[in-house]
């Protein structure tokens, strides 16, 4: 359940300064997820890189609690929520393994755009399941590009040996509700923006 932390940790830098490629979507994202949150929840969100998400999502959790592999990613997240002021985040450098070990659970996790990018993703999503809360929420977007974007394969199996890629799961959206359902989630609400690299947007409740 890990990605490179190396990796991470040398592409943090200039993950930070990268845009968002796509902003209707990403407010899309924000947006839907907002409406699953409530000031009383204490709130998880697994592979968070620089924080940009936390930080915007803050405001509406009673506490969020952010990690990541990469301790730089959290070096980076943790200067910005000191530059603005946010006080309810708390970021940490964690493994999912090693979230499970801990004593807290939440109301809610959030994980966006890294279920493909983690070794074992079904393994990950039955782990989430146990930190939640019964009746807890798992609020993840996933790039499927299984669905519209297997032709990249090739390029990404070159770019990963030459050390410019990391691992990535070519995952579809079966796949992904599957492991869903396997881990004993509900899905109660499916989205798919953008849709032109079939990122799916998906609720799923703890029973």
């Amino acid at each position: 359940m890990k990605r490179s932390d190396t990796f991470w940790d040398s592409a943090a830098d200039k993950y930070a300064r990268k845009p968002i490629g796509n902003e209707a979507a990403y407010a899309q994202t924000l947006d839907r997820t907002r409406a699953h949150l409530s000031n009383d929840q204490h709130v998880l969100e697994f592979g968070c890189g620089t924080g940009t998400t936390a930080l915007k999502l803050a405001p509406y959790v009673s506490h969020l609690s952010a990690t990541d592999i990469s301790g730089r990613m959290i070096e980076i997240a943790q200067g910005k929520a000191k530059e603005q002021a946010v006080e309810n985040v708390t970021f940490s450098k964690a493994t999912i393994d090693q979230l499970t070990s801990r004593p807290e659970r939440y109301h809610a996790i959030l994980g966006f755009n890294i279920l493909h990018l983690i070794d074992a993703p079904e393994k990950a999503v039955s782990l989430l399941y146990g930190l939640l809360h019964p009746g807890g929420l798992l609020i993840t977007k996933t790039p499927c590009l299984g669905e519209k974007m297997a032709y990249l394969k090739p390029l990404i199996w070159v770019m990963q040996k030459l050390g410019k890629a990391p691992k990535v799961h070519f995952l579809n959206y079966a796949d992904l509700e599957g492991m869903l359902h396997a881990a004993g989630f509900d899905v109660i609400e499916t989205g798919t923006y953008p849709a032109s690299t079939g990122s799916r947007f998906i609720v799923a409740k703890r029973a």
